[in-house]
């Protein structure tokens, strides 16, 4: 196995990958919920450049947990192939309804963040798959501190429903690369070539700013 990467340097191998979706390369970051998809987004958004984010909870809803392939792919995939900017309605979960609108422009990356981010219908939109991996108890458990007693009913909900997506329509087997976190305080991240043979070889990234959720 290669040695390792630099997070640095895996940001930069990540824009040298062939353009997926128009001349954009989608880059997608999967997980179970809780799994720390969203810190790790952020980080290699910032190291390529403020790169944009799609978060998948902004396109889902309470009534449509994963129902979510038709408005991706009208609102976000078929702009972005045609080299224009996507505009889609963000879903806020608080008033239960989509209030407002976001724009993604094609930029050189676009990451896509969230549980079901490398689905059958999405994976051949996207230059490299990401899955966080971390066990699902542990990543439910995480989510469920993170969201304190107010989200309880929620995620009673939830956890089923993931099972359930996973079970249908597995991400993990397809993932060119499975992180996993590491270090004190989960501050660290190793990459390990995922089952579909990665072209990013194993690497170790530390990194020495405290970890979100």
């Amino acid at each position: 196995m290669p040695g390792s990467l630099s997070l640095e340097a895996l940001a930069r191998r990540l824009g040298t990958l062939p353009a997926s979706c128009g001349p954009v390369r989608l880059v997608g970051v999967d997980g179970h919920a809780g799994s720390g998809k969203t810190t790790l987004a952020r980080r290699l958004a910032a190291l390529l450049g403020a790169a944009p984010v799609l978060h998948l909870d902004d396109l889902a809803s309470h009534e449509a947990l994963f129902a979510w392939t038709d408005r991706l792919t009208a609102q976000v995939l078929r702009p972005l192939e045609q080299g224009g900017r996507a505009r889609y309605q963000v879903y806020d979960w608080v008033a239960r309804a989509y209030t407002s609108e976001a724009v993604l422009p094609p930029a050189p990356v676009v990451l896509v963040e969230g549980v079901g981010a490398g689905r059958a219908a999405l994976r051949p939109y996207l230059a490299l798959l990401l899955w966080m991996d971390v066990p699902p108890e542990d990543a439910w458990r995480r989510g469920q501190e993170r969201d304190g007693p107010a989200q309880r009913d929620f995620w009673a909900g939830w956890i089923p429903a993931e099972r359930a997506h996973f079970a249908a329509d597995p991400s993990r087997p397809f993932a060119d690369c499975l992180v996993r976190e590491k270090g004190k305080g989960r501050t660290g991240y190793e990459v390990l070539e995922g089952a579909r043979g990665a072209p990013v070889p194993r690497v170790n990234m530390t990194l020495r700013t405290g970890h979100g959720s």
